[in-house]
């Protein structure tokens, strides 16, 4: 039986990931997904969180992923998202200020700033913030 599954994860920018697995963890919009080898086809979409990739190794790498659409085949994964970044450059900073500026814009309907666009951006930097918890809990265990 096949211990490893070919895993592709690629943004509109570049391809961010690519490398055999033995298992990819991500958030469709049904819930949580564990792909494994020899899964069964599927196509959904994801939504903004967190994506880890199990190697043969051991090791896991932790990427976050917009939103964006996850195709299985049987000795395929492919992650397709408008972006992506590696858990490592995730920055903490930068997305509570998005938060900040999301929900200002919420607050003061008057600003130049669509109510859908602001709720699109407060998700987003919720997402960003939830996965770099998730990040640390992982690296203390």
């Amino acid at each position: 039986m096949t211990k490893t599954i070919q895993c592709d994860i690629v943004s509109a920018h570049e391809e961010i990931f690519s490398g055999e697995a033995t298992m990819l963890i991500a958030s469709g919009i049904a819930g949580e997904l564990g792909i494994t080898p020899r899964h069964a086809p599927l196509i959904t979409q994801l939504k903004a969180g967190p994506v880890r990739v199990q190697k043969d190794n051991g090791e896991e790498e932790f990427f976050f992923v917009s939103g964006g659409i996850l195709e299985v085949q049987p000795h395929m994964i492919t992650v397709l998202t408008d972006t992506a970044t590696r858990g490592a450059d995730l920055d903490e900073a930068a997305a509570k200020a998005a938060k900040s500026e999301a929900e200002r814009q919420l607050a003061d309907r008057s600003g130049e700033m669509d109510i859908a666009e602001a709720q699109a951006q407060l998700s987003q930097a919720m997402a960003q913030l939830a996965a770099l918890e998730h990040l640390r809990k992982n690296l203390k265990g």
